[in-house]
């Protein structure tokens, strides 16, 4: 059974449009800047918020629509929130039979699937333990057993690895990865990290003002952005602009020229990384040259990013010797340099 969803929410000056189907088996990330509209999709899809017009539906069982609406405690749904949202006072293995409890489950039998499902996440040692006792990626699989243990068929995380440090979060991804592939029911993971979603996910839905802006596999998205925040969230200079030829004449000014003729409208990307900075214009074999002037300087990952005002705008990534070497500051004057084969083209 495919969930379908056509969310339609208003709430003030906001409203959101966004169609979604999830299948059996798939986990779909929904991304977006902050305001984008993610929560309030999670919230219509849990129940917690019903749906200015549209409908929910898993397969023939209606959730939301003109003439039903189901609550949230009757939907067959487990959520893992940022925060975990366990219970203080009860234990790991208490918090992990809740849900079963309130589902109507006998004491002994949610209280054996709990403690099945603890064993199931590696933490069938800390079943009398509360969640003050516990690490931040030991309450977040208490908090996944709790989600998944009654069998829910739709599995919506909340940005679950948020609060994580960066040490922890490498590990619990790749738990929780694990986890999601042997889930064979539908799974909404709302995250704000790329990585999250290229890792976790097997489609994204690119979330801005309230509409998807684009969706398809990583690969797919990464490949091809179609706006400045998905450019910026995969990590690539993307320009627009009309192509004749092997030039561009791009929308913001300058032009670039690209491997294969192409014509029309069209999207240029390339990485950070395919950026060279020069003191001097550089001569040699043909590549796009152009003037720039330093804006910021900041360390990304294991480079130093440079962020850089011309006709085009564009970020560099270069390593600390070349940072060392060009002595860069902000204001500086410097050239720009990317070959035509670094460049990848496609429709607008």
């Amino acid at each position: 059974m495919t969930l379908n969803a056509e969310l339609r929410v208003t709430r003030g000056n906001f409203d959101l449009e966004l169609d979604l189907t999830i299948a059996p088996g798939e986990v779909v990330a929904l991304l977006g800047p902050n305001g984008a509209g993610k929560s309030t999709a999670l919230r219509a899809l849990a129940g917690l918020s019903p749906l200015t017009s549209g409908g929910i539906a898993l397969g023939e069982s209606t959730w939301d629509s003109a003439d039903a609406f189901v609550h949230a405690e009757q939907r067959p749904i487990g959520v893992v929130f940022q925060d975990y949202l366990l219970f203080a006072h009860m234990t790991a293995l208490e918090n992990v039979a809740f849900g079963l409890r309130a589902r109507g489950t006998r004491r002994a039998e949610a209280r054996a699937q709990a403690e099945s499902w603890l064993e199931r996440v590696g933490l069938g040692e800390y079943a009398q333990r509360k969640p003050r006792a516990l690490s931040g990626g030991q309450a977040q699989r208490v908090a996944l057993a709790r989600a998944l243990a009654t069998g829910p068929s739709l599995l919506l995380l909340d940005e679950p690895l948020a609060a994580l440090d960066a040490s922890t979060r490498l590990q619990v991804r790749s738990e929780l990865g694990r986890h999601l592939a042997e889930f064979d029911g539908h799974t909404l993971l709302v995250t704000h990290d790329p990585l999250d979603a290229m890792v976790l996910a097997d489609r994204l839905v690119i979330l801005e003002n309230g509409r998807a802006v684009q969706q398809g596999s990583p690969s797919e998205v990464a490949r091809q952005p179609r706006t400045d925040y998905v450019a910026n969230l995969v990590g690539l200079n993307l320009y627009r602009g009309t192509a004749h030829g092997s030039t561009v004449d791009l929308n913001e000014g300058g032009t670039i020229t690209v491997a294969e003729p192409v014509s029309g409208s069209v999207h240029v990307a390339f990485p950070p990384s395919a950026v060279s900075l020069h003191l001097r214009k550089p001569e040699g074999s043909p590549r796009n040259t152009w003037q720039v002037t330093v804006e910021a300087i900041e360390q990304h990952a294991h480079t130093t990013r440079v962020r850089l005002n011309g006709s085009p705008p564009v970020l560099a990534d270069i390593t600390t010797a070349t940072l060392a070497d060009l002595r860069l500051r902000p204001g500086d004057t410097v050239w720009a340099a990317v070959k035509a084969t670094e460049t990848h083209t496609y429709p607008a």
